[in-house]
């Protein structure tokens, strides 16, 4: 259940922060009286994230007869989680430096439109955030336990309410905690996550048919890892870690989670500053890019951004 929460905390944690740094902004601007449709849109995405994973469970369980065809749309929906989460670490590695100038100018642009312009605005940087929390929530939890029952929404939702916790603590400046490490760490686990359900997806594949080797053992470790035991099922329900794996399964958990986890922890190069231009006399020395300073009520645009939270409006 641990990989449902942390799914819902990360995809939760970076849709509140998106309506933080939009509330802020309006507020501010002293342009509250456009706040009622920015939770309009949040409010709208939610519900249509709400019923897309409703009609993934739905196509799921009762539109699809055969166990084949179970299987396969299964095994489908995994691998498109995968690929979700993968772009979705990574976005947010190198986006998160100037996510909150790009959605203030966004929605600067939105208020000069009119309020369903802002509405719009508030649905579609929520919306997305919705749809990759539905989808991988269901592939994930289909490969933790075979179903999502109430363990896992429960999970789920404890992890989106963390979320919210501390995106309301950041936006009154009660709590700082460097974004930059955690999205680090979360990411990396989200990485195995991810792995597990592609290997999961390939099981899925073997059994409706499409892919040889379903009764090919990579190895048979039940009796060193026992899947009744606590870190047995610990192991499979965070990692799809299991016992007695299938070599394609195998080749699809190393091929995929060795080549990301380097490629995403590999400190990306920074950019060299291009030389001061020589200073005029009596013109102020020019301020090195990257040493501005942003006003309390506006997030920084850095990874590490908590210690400029918006104060109390």
């Amino acid at each position: 259940m641990f990989a449902t929460y942390l799914i819902g905390l990360r995809e939760g944690l970076e849709a509140t922060l998106v309506v933080s740094i939009l509330v802020a902004f309006l507020v501010k601007s002293q342009r509250r009286d456009r706040l009622p449709q920015v939770w309009a849109g949040v409010g709208l995405a939610v519900v249509l994230s709400v019923v897309f994973g409703w009609l993934i469970e739905y196509t799921s369980t009762s539109l699809l007869a055969r166990s084949e065809d179970r299987e396969l749309f299964e095994a489908v929906t995994s691998v498109a989680a995968v690929v979700f989460v993968t772009w979705m670490i990574f976005w947010m590695r190198t986006a998160a430096r100037t996510i909150a100038g790009e959605l203030r100018g966004k929605l600067t642009d939105a208020l000069a439109v009119g309020s369903l312009a802002v509405a719009g605005m508030a649905f579609l940087a929520v919306i997305r955030e919705g749809l990759e929390t539905a989808l991988i929530f269901y592939s994930a939890a289909q490969s933790a336990a075979g179903g999502t029952g109430a363990g896992a929404l429960l999970s789920l939702a404890g992890g989106v309410a963390t979320a919210v916790v501390i995106g309301f603590l950041l936006y009154r400046s009660a709590l700082k905690i460097n974004l930059s490490k955690f999205f680090t760490w979360t990411g990396a686990l989200l990485i195995l996550v991810a792995a597990g359900i592609l290997k999961y997806g390939v099981h899925d594949f073997q059994e409706a048919g499409v892919l040889p080797g379903l009764n090919n053992q990579a190895f048979d470790i039940s009796s060193t890892l026992d899947p009744n035991a606590w870190y047995g099922a610990l192991l499979a329900g965070m990692f799809n870690i299991t016992a007695a794996p299938t070599v394609l399964e195998m080749i699809a958990w190393v091929a995929y989670a060795v080549p990301v986890l380097v490629l995403f922890l590999r400190k990306p190069a920074t950019p060299a500053r291009p030389a001061a231009p020589p200073a005029t006399a009596g013109a102020p020395a020019p301020t090195p890019a990257g040493d501005a300073v942003s006003t309390p009520a506006e997030p920084a645009d850095t990874e590490a951004s908590t210690d400029t939270a918006p104060q109390r409006a």
